[in-house]
């Protein structure tokens, strides 16, 4: 018999989905409610508003969507979901540079999110003993003996766990609040991003014939943008700005920004490929770390409702997986203090994506770093070692390691 009771997740997006999996060995039943319908085909949904933008799993989030659901990969290929090396079947361009082609060894997934979402959601629908309750709001949390023992969703529901993937807007730090317990602090980095999202019919020629194009922003230059192509021979277009810059939706405003980009294989999607849709917009004002380690017990938070990063980086499914993967090891140890040993462990888990969003080294590192990004675009060994690190495969240290200094030119 396995030791817990219930547990409760709030929230059926791709972390709380995650949760449910990894709690599902550990308890008699898991219990997931969200508030929104679950589509049974993968469509945007309302309660996911960055789902029609673009979307890409990286490396790391990959590998662990296939330990925890074994075959994934292979339901993704034969969804018809675009795939190959992250390094040598794209085109980045980096601070203007684009970079060296090479070979990085690293898988790349070009899904979009409604679809990721609905093969995850299919595998957890046939775990045994999770349930999935959409069109049921959370109202509240029961606290008793110093713990969350529920939550208030037209009625009461006792938990031995409550785990909040409500996003960014979660009300659980509020309910807590009002009996009494302090809100967790919290950092913040203001983005003040703007997303334009658009779709066309894909053009094997395009692209310059690869998977997908991406021209990042950096100090001096606010925009950026990427072209990918998606499962249902699609290619969908992003362009962003931050800083006030905002990019247009209009035809010929899209084109003309655009045509700013480092990477010219976007504008000419937007002017060639005949267009699927009207382009969407999505506002991302800032990237936030609450900090829980002084909370209740019984209660552990994952997603965006802990950590919410700035969606240019595509870091959002990864976290999601490595905060599964934890819970999955503290769980394999014993139920006891679960949650401090979380929050505790947590927050050096997320210290290394909160470093790269954050992206503030001092003086010599910055120096250091732009001129690494330079490099890459003559070095393809530099370039590969820039996309482990952006693909959450490597750590940021492993930039500064002696074979990658000697491969930076000096500083003049």
């Amino acid at each position: 018999m396995k030791p817990g009771g219930q547990a409760v997740v709030i929230g059926a997006s791709v972390a709380g989905l995650l949760a449910a999996r990894a709690l599902s060995p550990f308890f008699e039943t898991v219990t997931v409610l969200d508030r929104d319908t679950l589509p049974l085909s993968p469509v945007p949904r309302r309660g996911v508003p960055q789902g029609r933008h673009v979307h890409a799993l990286a490396a790391r989030g990959a590998a662990g969507l296939e330990a925890l659901f074994p075959g994934f990969l292979d339901d993704l290929a034969v969804a018809g979901v675009p795939h190959g090396d992250a390094q040598g079947d794209a085109v980045w361009y980096l601070d203007g540079h684009r970079m060296a082609h090479g070979t990085v060894g690293l898988p790349l997934y070009l899904v979009t999110r409604p679809l990721l979402e609905h093969l995850i959601r299919q595998r957890v629908r046939d775990l045994p003993n999770v349930v999935l309750h959409p069109e049921v709001e959370a109202t509240g949390v029961i606290v008793a003996g110093g713990r969350v023992t529920g939550v208030q969703a037209g009625r009461p529901l006792p938990a031995d766990l409550v785990v909040d993937a409500a996003g960014r807007g979660s009300r659980v730090p509020a309910w807590l609040g009002r009996l009494g317990y302090p809100p967790p602090e919290e950092t913040t980095i203001r983005e003040n991003r703007v997303y334009v999202t658009r779709h066309f019919e894909a053009d094997p020629d395009l692209l310059d014939g690869k998977l997908m194009v991406g021209s990042t922003s950096y100090p001096g230059v606010p925009r950026s943008g990427s072209a990918v192509r998606q499962e249902g021979d699609r290619i969908a277009v992003m362009i962003t700005g931050r800083a006030g810059e905002q990019p247009p939706t209009d035809d010929d405003g899209m084109i003309a920004y655009a045509t700013t980009l480092a990477a010219p294989q976007i504008a000419e999607v937007l002017r060639t490929a005949k267009p699927l849709d009207r382009p969407t917009t999505m506002r991302y004002s800032q990237s936030s770390l609450r900090h829980f380690e002084k909370l209740v017990e019984g209660y552990l938070v994952v997603g965006d409702a802990l950590c919410s990063l700035n969606p240019t980086y595509g870091q959002g499914q990864a976290i999601a997986v490595l905060e599964a993967e934890l819970i999955v090891s503290l769980l394999s140890t014993g139920h006891g203090d679960l949650a401090s040993r979380y929050f505790h462990q947590v927050a050096t888990l997320l210290a290394e994506p909160w470093a790269l969003t954050a992206g503030r080294p001092d003086q010599a590192a910055g120096g250091y770093l732009t001129r690494l990004r330079a490099a890459t675009a003559t070095d393809p060994d530099l370039s590969g070692a820039f996309l482990r690190v952006a693909n959450m495969a490597a750590p940021i240290a492993s930039l500064f390691t002696p074979d990658v200094r000697r491969r930076v030119p000096p500083a003049p």
